[in-house]
């Protein structure tokens, strides 16, 4: 089956989110992503998110980038590129260097649609194997210790099977040994984001959160310093994690040769869409090494992705699918993702498996790219 998109929509679109987020970078209280709508001559649709960050702190994509890159660069490779599976898009872009973020929106939106045009959910397209998921949440860092206690009970309550923390220098130690005094049998990770020198006084902090029974810890170091990471990981028994780190699979294989770390946070958005983190899942499945989802608090249609991904059987560790309603009052899909004893239930409705509220994403959008009227 050849498919050949005839038309592109961009929607740029900020929400408010419910509580605001603060990561060792900064706090943020709205978020601003871009959604990606395809069609083909059929009048099949689908959708794809790009979570790129308003700000360049944790990549250097930005929003305002993405933008700019989709119109001038992917918008007419899409057009111009028929394919017969989603796998081959990658190709379309392979001159673009970088701009995972926008590459992803538009690979989901051809998976989304290549799932709806073959009548499968998108989980299966995929290959995954799962009718539910185990989800995760992520805390920011609060005002006070007290305040992250009050989140840390109200999520575990809530039945989430992990707590993930954020640190960052002069909120590391003190806020997790509360956390894991008061739930000594929660599942606890710790996310730094990066922000932490590759120095001997830091390493030795670091070193210091063995004592808590941490199921990981989440990219102490800048992203290119897979020998900070190593030679951490060579000194304590917590398991380090690497999210930016790992851009592409040659970053992957380079991480388990150095045992730079043991886990490995596949993000959509960060590896440049569902086929290179599909890639990433396999190789680290031969390798051995557990992974799991993370996200860029995405709206409903990259959390609908992002679930879809984690049904595969790879994803061991519980993973940020937590729903909609722990971020936004009302999301850009019409029934929202659920986590009901923090579980997710992976849909099994053609394409994407979620209607978007087309209403809601034109009462908030403030910038539209559309390809029919365009020309």
């Amino acid at each position: 089956m050849k498919v050949h998109i005839s038309t592109i929509r961009l929607h740029q679109v900020t929400l408010p989110l419910v509580h605001s987020f603060q990561t060792s970078s900064h706090r943020k209280s709205s978020l601003t992503h871009i959604l990606v709508e395809a069609s083909d001559k059929d009048g099949n649709t689908g959708w794809g998110e790009i979570a790129s960050p308003t700000d360049p702190f944790f990549c250097g994509e930005t929003t305002h980038g993405a933008w700019d890159i989709s119109v001038r660069h992917l918008v007419p490779r899409m057009l111009g590129a028929q394919w017969e599976h989603p796998s081959e898009i990658d190709a379309a872009f392979a001159k673009i260097r970088g701009n995972e973020f926008a590459k992803a929106g538009f690979i989901a939106a051809a998976w989304a649609l290549w799932a709806t045009a073959s009548e499968i959910p998108l989980a299966a397209a995929l290959g995954a194997t799962r009718s539910e998921v185990a989800a995760g949440v992520s805390l920011g860092i609060e005002p006070t210790i007290d305040a992250l206690l009050a989140q840390v009970d109200r999520h575990l309550s809530d039945g989430y099977r992990r707590v993930k923390l954020k640190i960052a220098p002069g909120w590391d130690i003190a806020p997790v040994r509360a956390v894991r005094a008061a739930y000594p049998d929660a599942d606890l990770h710790v996310d730094a984001n990066g922000a932490y020198p590759s120095t001997p006084e830091a390493a030795a902090l670091l070193a210091q959160l063995d004592e808590f029974g941490l199921t990981m810890i989440e990219q102490p170091f800048s992203p290119r310093d897979f020998l900070a990471h190593a030679a951490l990981q060579s000194r304590i028994a917590t398991p380090i994690c690497l999210d930016e780190s790992v851009v592409d699979v040659a970053d992957l294989a380079t991480m388990i040769h150095l045992d730079a770390g043991r886990v490995l946070n596949i993000k959509v958005s960060r590896m440049g869409g569902l086929t290179q983190a599909l890639a990433a899942h396999d190789a680290a499945q031969r390798a051995g090494i557990p992974v799991w989802c993370g996200g860029m608090h995405e709206f409903g249609v990259g959390r609908a992705a992002n679930v879809a991904l984690s049904a595969l059987p790879g994803f061991t560790l519980p993973s940020d699918v937590s729903g909609s309603d722990k971020y936004f009052a009302r999301d850009v899909i019409t029934a929202p993702v659920v986590a009901v004893s923090g579980m997710v239930t992976v849909p099994q409705a053609a394409g994407l498996g979620f209607e978007v509220d087309r209403e809601w994403i034109a009462a908030n959008r403030n910038a539209f790219f559309d390809t029919a009227t365009a020309r």
